[in-house]
């Protein structure tokens, strides 16, 4: 009889550790079911924004072709051209959470960027040299006419060429991260204990970019789009002007940098989905997103 008990004792106390482990790895498998989740949005926005870039490229090749006649330069920009689509094909073809091709594409993309800021100096070339030939052909009336039109003809090409090399030696903000803290400085995991928002960025090598001091500001939007910000200060964005809730003073050199910024927590916070949006020399040069719960 005491044997009996001994034994169903045992099995109880196995019985119930099995149902403690079952427990824990159902919660175990809930939360990496929730991260999962996570990782695969984050992952689908960045092949998205990818795909962006690689769509941008197309369109400044096809605007390129339009403002050349020299045939054998037209020849290598469509081959340039052509490759750039069979790039974002691959990219399309690939899931967004196959790391190594996308790594792969990223970097293809910096390559990319680095070709077509040569063909547009080439052209801006071009273009500089036949304006001071015809500007020779002075002489006769005739020639001074037909000198003045294409003059003028290629000032505007030379005007939308310079938008191509501003849109070129823009910076380019990526590697996104963003982490919100407690009083205590801990992370926070919860809306209510969060007291203040960390949240940092890259910005990329960019050669042709002009060095010297930089204004970084950073606009981050609550789930109801309101601006969070202590103050009514704005900066200029196409044409209007937009409340800030970060200004940054930077020193870039043309190599990678990284870029830190806090916000102190001073109003209610609302679960939902924040937005954060960087912004340099007039325009948005990136931008990410987060979640309170």
């Amino acid at each position: 009889m005491k044997k009996n008990i001994i034994i169903w004792s045992a099995v109880g106390v196995v019985i119930a550790a099995l149902a403690a482990a079952i427990i824990y790895l159902n919660q175990s498998l809930k939360n990496e079911k929730i991260e999962n989740e996570e990782l695969m949005q984050l992952a689908e926005i960045n092949k998205q924004e990818m795909e962006n870039q690689y769509k941008q490229f197309d369109v400044q090749y096809s605007e390129l072709q339009k403002q050349l006649t020299n045939d054998s330069l037209m020849a290598q920009i469509d081959i340039e051209r052509r490759h750039t689509q069979e790039l974002l094909e691959e990219l399309r073809r690939t899931k967004a959470t196959d790391v190594a091709e996308i790594t792969r594409l990223k970097k293809e993309i910096e390559t990319l960027r680095g070709i077509l800021r040569s063909y547009i100096v080439q052209v801006d070339s071009l273009n500089r040299l036949n304006e001071a030939l015809t500007a020779e052909n002075t002489t006769i009336k005739k020639q001074y006419d037909e000198a003045a039109t294409q003059i003028t003809n290629l000032s505007e090409e030379r005007n939308k060429l310079k938008d191509k090399v501003d849109i070129a030696a823009q910076l380019d903000a990526t590697k996104f991260w963003v982490q919100t803290r407690n009083k205590r400085n801990k992370e926070a995991k919860k809306v209510k204990d969060v007291r203040s928002i960390a949240f940092g960025f890259t910005i990329t090598k960019n050669v042709t970019a002009q060095n010297g001091q930089r204004i970084i500001y950073a606009r981050i939007l609550k789930p109801d789009n309101s601006v969070l910000t202590n103050s009514n200060a704005t900066f200029q964005y196409e044409n209007t002007e937009l409340t800030y809730s970060i200004k940054k003073y930077i020193e870039y050199n043309g190599e990678e940098q990284d870029v830190t910024l806090y916000w102190d927590v001073n109003e209610y916070l609302s679960a939902g989905t924040y937005k954060i949006f960087i912004f340099a020399d007039t325009r948005m040069i990136g931008q990410t997103s987060f979640e309170l719960k």
